[in-house]
Order: C-alpha cells, then sequence, then structure tokens
C-alpha cells in the first residue's frame, strides 16, 4: 500500500466516512447540504497535495534558519521558507474550513477541519502555529465583537493580511493568570490605555503578516484582583484607518524572542504594551468578563494543540514505518545460525513490528478520538435538544482528555520513531529528532497537561452536575460494547468493560473524598486519572473501530487463512487496510490497555506519601 510520508490518508477516510459517517451530516442539516463524499475527498486531497508539496519542504528548512530578532527596529523575520507555503495555505482558503460563509469560510463539518489541521500540523507544527492563533482570536472577534470591531478585523484576517495573537501570560502569572498586571485606563471615548508586559507570545511579533491584533488579558484600572477583575481587549500593533488599512503605530513592541528547544519556526514573543504610555486598546465583550470570553478561544486552542500532538505522532510514525521497510540490517530471527541468510528490513524484527504497532495503535486511536470530538463540536452547532446537550457533554469533558492524552503520547511517539531509526534518528539528518523536540512544548502551552488533569477532575467530573459529563461519555462507552457483541472476540469487549466498571470505582472514590473535604487527595491523583481515562477512551475507539473494520475485512479476505490469506493481503490494499486495522485495535486493548488497570489500582490504594512531603524533602541546593 503506497504511504503518504506525513499521514495515513487511508485511516483518515476510514474515521470520516466510515466511523462518522460525516457526509450523512448532509441529509440532517441544511447548512451542509451542498456538501458530499466527492467534495470531501477532493478537499482533503488538496490538503495533502499542499502539505507534502508546500508546507514539509519548509519544515526543516524553518527549524535550521529559526527566528531572528533585531534589537534596534524591535522586529523579528520569520523563516523565509515559510512564507510561499503560507501564501498557498491562505489563498486555499484552509484557515476558515469550518467558520460560516458570511465571514469568507467554507462552512464544512468541524471534523472535516480537524482532519485538514491534522494533514497541515503534519508537514510543519511551527509552520501552521501562525494561521492557528489568527483563527482563533479571528473567531473571538467574530463572536464576541461589535459590528464595527468585525467589520475592521475580519476579513483581514481570514485572508492572511493581518495575523492574531492571545496575550495571557506574563512574567508573574504564568498558569495563575489571575495574578496579572497589565492594566487598562479608560479615556472616555470607549479606548483603553494599556501598559504591561506580555510573556511566551506565540506570533507576537513576525514580518509576514502586515498588522497584528493582540487579545490581550488586562484588569482595568480600580477592578477587583483575581481572574473575576479581568477583562479581554482588542489592540492592534497598528491602529485601522478608516479606509481599514493599517494606520498609527500603536506602541506595541517586541521586547525579544525565545530561543527553544523546538518549534524553531515560531516567533515566541515578549511584548511590551505603553512603554511611551500610547497604546490603545478596544475592549472586547463586557468588562470583567474576560477570562469567561478567553476560555472559548482556550478551549478551541486546546483541541488544536491536541491536534498538534496527533499530528506529530502520525508523521513520526508514517516516517518510521518507511525508514523501517527500508533499512536492511540483520537476518530474519528464524535465519540467525544461517550464515549465508540474506539481510532483511528491520520491519521484520520482532521487537520492531511491536515498536510499530505500538505507534499505529496510539495514532489510529488518537485520530478516532480527536475527530469524534470534532463531531460534537458540530452538533453543538446544529443539532437540538438532548442531542445537543449530549454534544456538549461529551466536549466539555473530551477537551482536557484529549488535549494531555494526544500532547503527552506524542512525546513518546516521536521518542520511539527514533529508536526506530537507531543512531541515525538521533542526528539531524533525519527529521524525528526534530518531531521530538517540537512535542514537547504542546504537553506545555495552551495549559500544561497538569492543569488539564485537575480539569479534568474537578470541573468535568465532580463539580458537574451529577457527573452528567462523565455519565454522557459512560453511555457512549457502553453503547459500543453492546453492539460489539458478535462481531468481536469477547475477550477484548470483556476487557474494555471492566475497564469501565473499575473507572467508575475511581469516579465513587473521588466523590467520597470530596464529599470529605480530601481536596488535595483528589488534585494528588488528578493527572493519574485523566492518564487511565486517556487510555480508556483510547481503548474505546478501538473497540469502536472493530465493529466496522472486522466485518468489511471478512468481506474480502472471506475465511481463507494462512498462506491463502496473507496473498489476498498482499494484492489488495483495502484487504491490508482492513487488516491492520483490526490488528492495530486487537494489539492495544490486548497489550497496551491492560496497564490501565496497574494504573487504577494504585490510585484506589490510596498511597498519600506526595501529601506528606515538603521542600526538605528533595533534595538540592540550599537555598536562603
Amino acid at each position: 500500500m503506497a504511504l503518504n510520508p506525513l499521514v495515513d490518508s487511508r485511516d483518515i477516510k476510514f474515521v470520516l466516512f466510515e466511523l462518522l459517517e460525516v457526509e450523512k451530516l448532509s441529509e440532517r442539516f441544511p447548512q451542509y447540504e451542498d456538501f458530499d463524499r466527492e467534495t470531501y475527498d477532493e478537499f482533503l486531497s488538496l490538503a495533502e497535495r499542499i502539505a507534502v508539496e508546500q508546507i514539509y519542504p519548509a519544515s526543516s528548512l524553518g527549524d535550521k534558519e529559526g527566528c531572528t530578532y533585531d534589537p534596534e527596529t524591535k522586529e523579528v523575520k520569520i523563516p523565509q521558507s515559510y512564507k510561499e507555503p503560507l501564501d498557498v495555505y491562505y489563498e486555499a482558503g484552509f484557515i476558515g474550513v469550518s467558520d460560516d460563509p458570511e465571514i469568507g469560510g467554507m462552512g464544512m463539518p468541524a471534523s472535516i477541519g480537524v482532519s485538514c489541521t491534522e494533514i497541515m500540523c503534519a508537514g510543519s507544527l511551527p509552520l501552521l502555529m501562525y494561521p492557528g492563533l489568527s483563527h482563533g482570536s479571528m473567531r473571538l472577534i467574530n463572536n464576541f465583537g461589535t459590528d464595527d470591531l468585525k467589520k475592521k478585523y475580519i476579513e483581514k484576517m481570514i485572508t492572511g493580511k493581518w495575523g492574531g495573537t492571545m496575550c495571557l501570560t506574563e512574567p508573574e502569572a504564568g498558569s495563575d493568570v489571575g495574578a496579572l498586571k497589565t492594566k487598562a485606563v479608560p479615556q472616555g471615548d470607549g479606548t483603553y490605555l494599556i501598559t504591561g508586559q506580555k510573556i511566551f507570545i506565540s506570533s507576537g511579533e513576525n514580518d509576514y503578516y502586515e498588522n497584528m491584533v493582540h487579545l490581550v488579558l488586562a484588569r482595568i484600572e480600580g477592578d477587583p484582583p483575581g481572574t473575576k477583575g479581568i477583562s479581554l481587549f482588542v489592540v492592534p500593533k497598528y491602529l485601522p484607518k478608516h479606509d481599514g488599512s493599517a494606520g498609527e503605530f500603536n506602541d506595541v513592541v517586541c521586547a525579544g524572542i525565545e530561543h527553544k528547544m523546538g518549534i524553531k519556526g515560531s516567533s515566541t514573543c515578549t511584548l511590551s504594551f505603553g512603554d511611551n504610555n500610547n497604546c490603545r486598546g478596544v475592549l472586547l465583550g463586557e468588562e470583567r468578563k474576560g477570562m469567561k470570553l478567553m476560555f472559548q478561544m482556550m478551549n478551541e486552542a486546546r483541541l488544536g494543540v491536541a491536534l498538534q500532538g496527533l499530528a506529530l505522532a502520525s508523521t513520526a510514525y508514517m516516517h518510521s514505518v518507511t525508514y523501517a521497510k527500508n533499512r536492511l540490517q540483520g537476518v530474519h530471527v528464524t535465519q540467525m545460525l544461517n550464515p549465508d541468510a540474506p539481510k532483511v528490513a528491520i520491519s521484520q524484527h520482532p521487537d520492531v513490528k511491536r515498536m510499530l504497532l505500538w505507534m499505529k495503535s496510539y495514532v489510529e486511536g488518537m485520530r478516532i478520538l480527536s475527530y469524534f470530538l470534532a463531531e460534537n463540536i458540530t452538533l453543538i452547532e446544529a443539532a437540538q435538544g438532548e442531542e445537543q446537550k449530549e454534544a456538549q457533554a461529551l466536549v466539555e469533558i473530551l477537551i482536557p482528555i484529549c488535549k494531555a492524552g494526544n500532547t503527552d503520547t506524542s512525546v513518546l511517539v516521536a521518542s520511539e520513531a527514533i529508536q526506530v531509526y537507531g543512531g541515525y534518528g538521533f542526528c539531524s539528518d533525519y527529521p524525528v529528532e526534530q518531531f521530538l523536540r517540537d512535542s514537547k512544548i504542546t504537553t506545555i502551552y495552551e495549559g500544561t497537561n497538569g492543569i488539564q488533569s485537575m480539569d479534568l477532575t474537578m470541573r468535568k467530573i465532580l463539580m458537574n452536575q451529577e457527573q452528567y459529563n462523565y455519565s454522557v461519555l459512560r453511555k457512549k462507552i457502553s453503547e459500543t460494547i453492546s453492539s460489539a457483541r458478535g462481531i468481536v472476540d469477547d475477550k477484548y469487549i470483556s476487557l474494555v468493560e471492566k475497564g469501565l466498571a473499575k473507572l467508575d470505582e475511581v469516579i465513587e472514590m473521588m466523590k467520597k473524598q470530596m464529599a470529605e473535604g480530601k481536596f488535595m487527595h483528589l488534585f494528588m491523583n488528578a493527572t493519574p486519572l485523566q492518564q487511565a481515562m486517556f487510555k480508556l477512551a483510547i481503548a474505546w475507539t478501538h473497540l469502536w473501530s472493530l465493529t466496522v473494520a472486522i466485518p468489511k475485512m471478512k468481506e474480502i479476505i472471506g475465511g481463507a487463512k494462512g498462506e491463502e490469506r496473507n496473498k489476498i493481503i498482499e494484492g489488495n490494499n483495502e484487504a491490508a487496510y482492513y487488516s491492520g486495522r483490526v490488528l492495530s485495535a486487537q494489539f492495544y486493548i490486548g497489550a497496551e490497555f491492560p496497564k490501565f488497570f496497574g494504573e487504577i489500582e494504585a490510585m484506589l490504594f490510596g498511597e498519600t506519601s506526595v501529601l506528606k512531603t515538603s521542600d526538605s524533602s528533595f533534595t538540592g541546593a540550599l537555598t536562603e
């Protein structure tokens, strides 16, 4: 089977059209009636072609070139290799795949949008960060801005003339956003003077966009401390003129860029607002509602980061498969004592097979989970009643699971890819070492994975009324278990069923701890809970895939066994795909998912050493 070097396009289509049946949305919702399978196929093919021919060649060049900062002009130059692919990306309209046609979008379902994001990010994550941040800030202005703000900014941003950022983090206010010091002083004319500094601002300054539109969290002078006193402001680098062009400089300067482990082509900036007391911003939404508004963008950004994790894992796996199939080394294990035995591709060695199957099983499971999440975003917007309510619950609980789970896994998959390459993988002549460096930041930005875990445990489960979010997810898993009977071998069904029961046990324990006020116990186990739930969610997606893939595989292969079966698989791409899909799912449920039970037992054991430690418990340099 011919493999794309970045993604498995056949598996993307399996998830979209055989599991989610995306094309059927046109039968249910009028906003999608102009789209059909052929349209989606053509669009996905275009995304793949641009990713392979335009974006991917710029990846390693951009990594080597990086970004440069001129301390005299305060300007940042991004890799030159990025500019043409960004032009092509915008010209093809990919920034607005799932946006309303009224603002220049294409109006496709969210699952099509996320599939395109995976494909593009697999080409170059840091390159795609520029339009990614712009899209999020544009949507926030479109959803909460006045007609005047929309008129000034939306068209410029969706066409790629202007870019956008989200400015939350400050030197003393990282994860603790409520501690920010950036100040907004009302001027009586609807504008505010903004003063302060923001750090780690992706795309904050660059030489691609004509203007940058910063969405800045700040506290209006006199408003209360903490997150309840925060407002959100639109602060452009250049104030728009009446004709819509970029005009007067707005006292926003870049004070420097970070020199990073990875995503070197992405300009990560420190921005200073109002050094000359002449930076003006306009309130977005209502006063003191900044965090509420920003959470919309953060949730979308967290899905975006989950897709970055998926994309990096996907491309790392695909590169590993290609390398392993072509790298000749050693003889087949059955011929180890034969001095005349020919060398074989390393993909034939059992341990390499195990590594590749491990990677494949996680990538395919993450893909289903991420696309399913996107499908429910579509249902929130298009459906009504109980279906809409359940879709909202699934999105809420799956956002932190996907963001943390996908990104943690991307680091592991990229590391395993290097292992497949051996010593060559550790060298910059091959791309997989860049994937590992790029992947680590995904576990940190847009809310560290520890924060995702606390959000999942507290807000999305325990503090959610009657644990509705969890009950809806549980119902979905139970439905899959029921539909798998008679199709999937009982031993795989049984493991997922037992896993769900054990998770129920942990949730009940945590509910009791919350009632007893043992909050430290809850926070101590937040990350283990998230990691266990991610494993169960991936097992569920694989069980779901088996209910579809097994019957289709049997249609092609029938009852053939042994050599006859192998010949069919070797000569039929569809037989090879479904067979590989089934083996991947069986491997995950049977060989990887059992580790879930150890994680569950560790939480139920109730070890409290974490709660007993103090700074003196850890060795290290003494500080005064």
